[in-house]
């Protein structure tokens, strides 16, 4: 019997992909406030467009990837809701808070 692996790379990368992008998003919205959102819809359309020349685990991994992308976009709007109620450090630094 042949063990077919492409599953459970796919679901432990995915898992890890995940887990990377989520301090990015809270680093991204403490320094550069929620105007980092267009960088990620870029990324993400880049990422998907990518993955459309690309054929396997690559492919399913960059769409992936382009899609959590995607997903940045409304978990900063979160985080910058986070931060409003207190449950996140505010940038002291940071000059035009549209709190």
């Amino acid at each position: 019997m042949e063990l077919n692996l492409t599953g459970p790379v796919l679901g432990v990368a995915s898992l890890f992909i995940m887990g990377v992008y989520y301090p990015v998003v809270i680093w991204g919205e403490y320094w550069f406030s929620e105007r980092i959102w267009p960088l990620f819809l870029l990324a993400g359309a880049a990422l998907i467009g990518t993955s459309l020349f690309l054929s396997g685990t690559a492919c399913y991994l960059t769409a992936f990837t382009g899609a959590v992308n995607l997903w940045a976009i409304a978990e900063i709007k979160e985080q910058t809701r986070r931060v409003r109620d207190g449950k996140y450090p505010r940038n002291p630094r940071r000059r035009y808070d549209r709190y």
